[in-house]
C-alpha cells in the first residue's frame, strides 16, 4: 500500500507516518520508481504507536514495543525491554504527580493565607470540606423519627448565629427547611474519639457546604428559608457561618429544647453526653410536612432536599 492508504487505515496523518520513519520505528520498501511501499506489518506498527500515544507513551519510546511485535509476539508489552519502558514511564509519572502535588499544596497554602488576610482581618480557614473519608458506616433507620410527620412546631425561641432570636412556633406560612446535625469541627481541633466510626456522625461541614452551594436552587424550588441547627453555641455557629461563607443563619439549641419537645433522635459521643442525630425537617405552615432520616451521605443531602422540593411543588 502507499503512504496515504496506510495513514487512512491507521487513522493518522501522513506527516505522522513520516515522523515514525525518521524515528526508525517503521522502514518501508522502495519501489523502482522511488515510491514507498508499506504492508500489513507496517500498519500494525503504526496502529500500535497510535495506541501507545493514547496511553501516554510518546513515539520516541515506542521502539521496544515495535521490536517486540517484529519478534513475533502477539502483544507489544510481552518483552523485557517493553516492560522496562513501562516501568520507567510509571516512575516518570510518579515524579510528575509528586511535583504537581507539591505545587498544589503550596498554592493551597497561599490561597488560605491570602483569604485569611482578606476576610475582615480575621483568621478564617479555607479548608476543603467537600470530601468525606472512604468507608464511613451508613446509619440505619431506627424509627426514631417516625412520629414527627404532621407534628406542629413547638412555641420555642432559639438563638441564631447573627445575634437574633427565632421563634419556631412563628415561622409563618411557606416552606422552611431546618437541617439538624451533631456538631461541626474546627480546623486544628480534634473531633471526638472514634467519630468516623459512629454511623451518621461525620460530614457536618460537608453538609453545610452543600446547602450553601445549592441555597439559591432551594429557594427557587420553594424553600422560603433554610436553617442549620445543632447544640453548639451561637458564637460557635457564627464562626462557622463566617468560615464557610454560609448564606443562611444557624440555630443554636444547647439545652436540646427542640429535641425534648419533639422527641428528636440523639446520640452520645466521647466528651458529649448528647448530640443531635442528623435529621432534616421541611416545615410548611407551622407543621412538619416532610422529614429526612437517616441521612447519608451528608455531602449531597442538600441535593436530596432539592429533588424533593422540585417533585412536590407547593
Amino acid at each position: 500500500m502507499r503512504i496515504g492508504e496506510l495513514a487512512r487505515r491507521a487513522e493518522v496523518s501522513i506527516k505522522a507516518v513520516r515522523y515514525y520513519e525518521r524515528l526508525g520505528l517503521i522502514t518501508p520498501q522502495r519501489r523502482k520508481n522511488g515510491y514507498r511501499e508499506y504492508d500489513e506489518g507496517h500498519l500494525r506498527a503504526v496502529t500500535e504507536i497510535r495506541e501507545l500515544i493514547k496511553n501516554g507513551i510518546n513515539p520516541g519510546k515506542a521502539g521496544p514495543f515495535i521490536e517486540c511485535l517484529d519478534a513475533g509476539h502477539e502483544h507489544s508489552d510481552e518483552c523485557p525491554a517493553s516492560l522496562a519502558t513501562l516501568r520507567h514511564s510509571i516512575t516518570e509519572l510518579d515524579r510528575v504527580i509528586a511535583s504537581l502535588s507539591a505545587r498544589r499544596d503550596l498554592l493551597t497554602r497561599k490561597l488560605e493565607s491570602g483569604a485569611t488576610r482578606s476576610f475582615q482581618g480575621k483568621s478564617i480557614s479555607m479548608t476543603d470540606f467537600t470530601a468525606l473519608p472512604d468507608n464511613l458506616p451508613v446509619p440505619a433507620d431506627d424509627g426514631a423519627a417516625d412520629h414527627l410527620l404532621g407534628t406542629a412546631m413547638p412555641d420555642l425561641t432559639l438563638a441564631t448565629s447573627d445575634g437574633q432570636q427565632l421563634g419556631l412556633g412563628k415561622l409563618g406560612s411557606g416552606r422552611i427547611v431546618i437541617y439538624l446535625y451533631p456538631l461541626t469541627g474546627r480546623p486544628g481541633v480534634d473531633l471526638p474519639e472514634g467519630w468516623d466510626a459512629i454511623p451518621g456522625a461525620r460530614g457536618c461541614s460537608t453538609e453545610a457546604c452543600d446547602f450553601r452551594d445549592h441555597h439559591t436552587d432551594l429557594q427557587e424550588a420553594g424553600a422560603d428559608r433554610v436553617y442549620g441547627m445543632s447544640s453548639q453555641s451561637p458564637d460557635y455557629q457564627a464562626e462557622l457561618v463566617a468560615r464557610l461563607r454560609l448564606p443562611f443563619v444557624m440555630l443554636s439549641d444547647p439545652d436540646f429544647a427542640l429535641g425534648d419537645a419533639l422527641r428528636l433522635p440523639t446520640f452520645t459521643a466521647p466528651g458529649h453526653e448528647r448530640l443531635y442525630s442528623r435529621l432534616t425537617l421541611v416545615v410548611r405552615d407551622g407543621k412538619i410536612e416532610h422529614l429526612f432520616y437517616p441521612i447519608f451521605p451528608p455531602n449531597i443531602h442538600a441535593q436530596q432536599v432539592l429533588e424533593w422540593l422540585r417533585a412536590h411543588s407547593a
